[in-house]
């Protein structure tokens, strides 16, 4: 069917340093269920002599992307050695600041949006340019953006263009760039500040994403955040964000939805960090393969082969299917509640045609565990008791129908008993929801014969 979940948005980034391969993992992006991914330009990979670009490797990626119904959000990003003072081609280089260097960018900003112009409108300038090692100022960053963004909208009136990915919600960064955009009067350039997170506990981080919000509706409303960088390992690993904690497949599933879903009841706009491993061979601090992929896949060597799929793919897949444009999230206006917990997450969204509640909720207390112990908690919403509610775990798929002794009214809201535990689970009334029997149940209607 159409995909409209227009709050997603999966990693297909990496791809402009080789980390990862397009043709690898295409066939593995619209069953997710999410219409937009993110994709680094690569001015070093593009450009290896000075004034020929190579597209070749990025075209596969856009216009195969457009065939599958999907819209790609375009990062401008990085720079390129060959340039003296041209910046570097990894992440954590500086941005390009020689006379020579920025003339050079200027010429590839305007020669990838001639050739995506009427394919991509949805653009972002430079990836975490506030990373400590790349001694960029708020100051520097924002001229930078400016002049990156005129040169888009010259070709691309229209476009979108989000003023950098930031390594985090960060209020110490935001507040001199945002200030740098409103005294050089280009604020108007920019629809969005995107900011990554990487909290070993997913429902951390949100403080400062509030802090961020305030100082923008401040100075310049009508600029919105949104989330472009956010997911986790699928095991240990040596090096990158999330490093050195025991992850598995069943931590990072929990992590990937939590984060999501977190994101999106804070009014932001999410993005899920990757669809695949990544072999980072050009960067300085990270060795081999890094396993923040929905898929396990191989190195260069290798092909980027898939191996398998993950189990997080799958639970950001029922997400997707769930929260989509269907729904519609109240955000800061919900009135969901979660008790029985030292920090529960609840969020509620309202079904678009028929104003149907339905509450997503978790236990936020600690970092994801691998364990799966539910216990039960009161969940409530403003409202009269939905019909024939089900509770349904976002992990496995699963659906079970709520008894009627677990549903009670209290004055002018609907009390629910129900399980939860350190993943999200949601309650809807049945008929929202398209229900298949899971193979096992199947498996045992029919009397456990294979």
């Amino acid at each position: 069917g159409e995909m409209s979940c227009t709050r997603w948005t999966l990693d297909c980034g990496g791809m402009d340093r080789e980390h990862a391969d397009w043709r690898a993992v295409r066939e593995y992006v619209a069953p997710l269920g999410i219409a937009r991914i993110r994709q680094q330009g690569g001015w070093a990979r593009t450009e290896k002599d000075p004034g020929k670009y190579d597209f070749s490797w990025l075209d596969q990626v856009v216009f195969d992307a457009k065939k599958r119904g999907i819209s790609v959000w375009m990062e401008l990003s990085y720079g390129n050695p060959m340039y003296p003072g041209g910046g570097g081609r990894q992440l954590a280089a500086g941005i390009p600041r020689s006379e020579e260097g920025l003339a050079a960018w200027d010429r590839w900003v305007e020669a990838m949006a001639r050739r995506y112009k009427g394919t991509v409108t949805d653009w972002c300038v430079w990836n975490e340019p506030d990373i400590v090692h790349a001694k960029n100022s708020p100051e520097e960053a924002a001229t930078f953006a400016i002049r990156t963004a005129e040169i888009v909208k010259r070709v691309i009136p229209d476009a979108t263009i989000a003023a950098f990915a930031l390594t985090r919600a960060r209020p110490d960064y935001v507040e001199p760039l945002v200030k740098e955009l409103v005294r050089q009067g280009k604020g108007g350039l920019f629809t969005s500040i995107a900011y990554h997170h990487y909290n070993k506990n997913p429902d951390d981080a949100y403080e400062g994403v509030e802090k961020c919000r305030a100082i923008i509706a401040k100075l310049l409303p009508g600029l919105k955040l949104r989330q472009g960088e956010g997911g986790t390992w699928s095991e240990w690993g040596n090096a990158g964000a999330l490093r050195r904690h025991p992850w598995t497949e069943i931590t990072q599933a929990k992590y990937d939805l939590r984060r999501a879903l977190g994101d999106l009841g804070h009014g932001d706009d999410t993005e899920v960090f990757h669809i695949c491993d990544l072999e980072y061979r050009t960067s300085g601090f990270h060795d081999g393969l890094v396993r923040y992929g929905l898929l396990k896949t191989t190195g260069q060597a290798d092909g980027y082969r898939v191996l398998k799929v993950k189990t997080a793919y799958y639970a950001v897949q029922n997400a997707v299917s769930v929260f989509n444009d269907s729904l519609e999230c109240l955000a800061s206006k919900g009135t969901a509640r979660i008790d029985g917990f030292k920090r529960g997450a609840a969020y509620e969204w309202r079904d678009v045609k028929t104003g149907a509640p339905v509450v997503v909720f978790w236990d936020a207390t600690d970092v994801p565990s691998d364990r799966f112990e539910a216990r039960d908690a009161e969940v409530s919403v403003a409202g009269d008791p939905p019909e024939d509610p089900v509770w349904v775990d976002l992990l496995t798929g699963d659906a079970y129908a709520i008894p009627p002794e677990r549903v009670r009214r209290e004055g002018e809201r609907t009390v629910f008993t129900v399980p939860a535990y350190d993943s999200p689970a949601f309650i809807a009334p049945k008929g929202l929801l398209t229900l298949e029997k899971s193979w096992y149940v199947r498996y045992l209607e029919e009397g456990g014969k294979k």
